[in-house]
């Protein structure tokens, strides 16, 4: 088969004028959902798909679509990802994918290449967690209640419902924006690692043959203030202590109930009363693990409470855990990553299987349709910062990978 390439001119171009909106003196990018970066990036997004001759869309979850030889008959190729940002991003978490996607969709059609199935790029809604994050995906595959939407804030009590009223949008109106599994032939999302295997290994391409699942817990270990000085050692209920000796036990319980794609953080840590001359009576702190097996996900859920339980008994304190998140973790379709290794060895790129430990859409899309990933790299594994970086010669790789895997999804013919 005969390979595609993207035009590299013009993407470096999107590339750059997407990162200059939303751009502040930090020289960070502030295009949270649905603020007034993010919707500049919108009408830019809009104005490009009209200047191609592409057919827009904007569902009842403002997911944005840009469409080719759609006819609402036949299930739909989609490539896509977000251009909403955390505070103070990089430029190419998540608008690369929207980016790529546009310019498949261009290309493609400038070439008048014959397909079997209709084409959309999509930029997801609320991906970085404004209001929770993965609103444009979640409701595409129909995984959003009213429930979620009237509850959804940001850090500053603002609501979803206020935010994207002041926009001129109705957020129940994303209820609306479900889409029949049937609609959707398969999924395909580009995107920055995030994180640094690529790069430390010089490879050019990840083929992501899984998504990891999560679960995030808030954990209490409650003991007994009392006075730094006249209390003895063997004597304390120090709730740092059991803190502190749970944190030194985390790579065993790694090594022992997970795996090699497992991780766990404790990122957080309140300690109260918090003066220098008081025994910590309470601590308070956040403890995540994920891995791409749901199975290993419980077992290490079941060797943390054991551990916290055990040491709680050992220093005479209180322990309780509240879950705060589940994510379920979802494997990438087998004939998308057959497809995408196939295609990077037409091209000649190296490439290297292996699992995203963040989540993407990919992971909600998965619920609904076929998926699949691919990475590329991340310089020194830098993300959600303005140290983000990609070089040119690897986002064309990238893209060039996703044109032709898309192509051949799509069942192209040349």
């Amino acid at each position: 088969m005969n390979i595609l390439n993207i035009n590299r001119e013009r993407l470096q171009s999107d590339i750059e004028t997407l990162a200059d909106i939303g751009r502040n003196e930090d020289y960070g990018i502030y295009r949270m959902a649905f603020s007034e970066g993010d919707m500049q990036a919108r009408a830019w997004f809009k104005q490009k798909a009209e200047e191609a001759g592409l057919e827009f869309y904007q569902d009842g979850a403002a997911n944005l679509h840009a469409r080719y030889q759609w006819d609402e008959k036949r299930p739909s190729v989609m490539m896509g990802s977000h251009m909403d940002t955390v505070p103070a991003a990089g430029h190419l978490d998540g608008a690369l994918g929207v980016i790529v996607a546009l310019e498949c969709l261009r290309c493609i059609k400038e070439q008048n290449l014959k397909i079997d199935f209709p084409l959309e790029a999509v930029a997801f809604s609320d991906e970085e967690g404004r209001f929770g994050g993965m609103l444009g995906s979640q409701a595409i595959t129909g995984m959003l209640t009213p429930e979620k939407i009237i509850n959804a804030t940001d850090l500053n009590g603002v609501t979803i419902t206020e935010a994207m009223k002041n926009v001129g949008l109705d957020a129940m109106d994303a209820l609306h924006a479900r889409r029949q599994p049937d609609s959707i032939y398969a999924y395909l999302e580009l995107h920055i690692e995030q994180g640094p295997m690529l790069d430390d290994m010089s490879i050019g391409i990840g083929n992501v043959d899984a998504i990891a699942g999560l679960f995030k817990w808030d954990v209490i270990l409650t003991g007994a203030a009392n006075h730094a000085g006249t209390t003895p050692m063997d004597m304390r209920k120090d709730a740092f202590m059991g803190l502190s000796e749970f944190a030194s036990q985390l790579q065993r319980l790694i090594d022992e109930s997970g795996s090699p794609r497992s991780v766990a953080t404790i990122g957080r840590v309140e300690i109260s009363p918090g003066a220098a001359n008081v025994i910590p009576g309470k601590v308070e702190f956040s403890l995540e693990a994920r891995d791409t097996n749901p199975d290993t996900l419980d077992d290490l859920a079941n060797a943390f409470r054991k551990s916290l339980s055990a040491i709680a008994r050992k220093h005479e304190l209180m322990f309780e855990f509240r879950v705060l998140s589940e994510i379920t973790p979802v494997k990438s379709d087998a004939g998308i990553v057959e497809t995408i290794e196939n295609v990077c060895k037409s091209l000649k790129i190296p490439f290297l299987q292996m699992a995203s430990g963040a989540a993407h859409d990919a992971q909600m899309m998965a619920n609904i349709t076929r998926a699949g990933m691919i990475f590329v790299p991340s310089k020194d594994g830098r993300s959600h910062s303005i140290a983000e970086w990609t070089d040119m010669d690897d986002i064309e790789k990238g893209a060039n990978v996703a044109l032709n895997s898309m192509y051949r999804i799509a069942g192209g013919h040349l």
